[in-house]
């Protein structure tokens, strides 16, 4: 059975369900995968590096445009498969600074 992941409400934001992909030779958003993951590549690796995780987060403040303070791996922080909570955004408001729907 495939789990089916979603840009989520959480308390005071959003939660975000990512997959990342490491050894890349840019950062990128590659896009929403079909189970609604994003799909995000990373140049640092292994995924459950501390580099790895910080890059994630800043790369994803940057395209949400907000603080990294206001984002945090809350689930899958040594794994391929994470979430990030976003504080302060809704649901909508990412999905529209992400260009997803």
């Amino acid at each position: 059975m495939t789990r089916k992941f979603d840009i989520t409400d959480a308390r005071g934001g959003a939660a975000l369900p990512v997959r990342v992909v490491t050894q890349a030779e840019r950062t990128e958003l590659m896009g929403v995968q079909d189970d609604g993951v994003l799909r995000i590549r990373l140049m640092a690796s292994p995924a459950s590096a501390p580099a790895a995780n910080a890059e994630l987060l800043g790369f994803i403040a940057g395209l949400l445009d907000v603080p990294e303070r206001s984002l945090d791996i809350v689930a899958g922080a040594s794994g391929r498969e994470k979430i990030v909570s976003v504080v302060g955004l809704t649901v909508e408001e990412v999905e529209e600074r992400l260009h997803v729907t």
